[in-house]
């Protein structure tokens, strides 16, 4: 069964880190990209950060640039992202996903296979 199952979420103060884990099901992501988003309560699901199958080419999104990284270790069939600083506005629930293809797509669209999402929530 192919599936992606995120942990490593939780509560943490302003200014914190977090990382977060996704692994996938056995080759689940060969050849293909992950991202990361996120979704407030009331707001559309938005991109945080895109790892291409190599690892070599990432994508962030304005708001996680030089504060999240996202990498990927393929023996392990996991990606992570490691998010540092967060502050209040960071709380969402953080979805990892797999691109259609092995091109860093932005958009929720491009995206064929969901995890259930891990909770991450920032204290001020």
């Amino acid at each position: 069964q192919l599936q992606l199952v995120e942990s490593g979420g939780g509560l943490v103060q302003s200014g914190g880190s977090l990382r977060l884990s996704c692994e996938a099901s056995g080759d689940t992501l060969e050849y293909h990209s992950v991202g990361w988003f996120r979704q407030a309560p009331g707001q559309e699901r938005e991109f945080v950060a895109g790892v291409s199958w190599s690892g070599g080419s990432t994508h962030y999104a304005d708001s996680a640039k030089g504060r999240f990284t996202i990498s990927r270790d393929n023996a392990k069939f996991t990606v992570y992202l490691q998010m540092n600083s967060l502050k209040p506005e960071d709380t969402a629930v953080y979805y990892c996903a797999r691109a259609r293809y092995n091109d860093v797509y932005d958009v929720p669209g491009e995206y064929d296979l969901w995890g259930q999402g891990t909770q991450v929530t920032v204290s001020s």
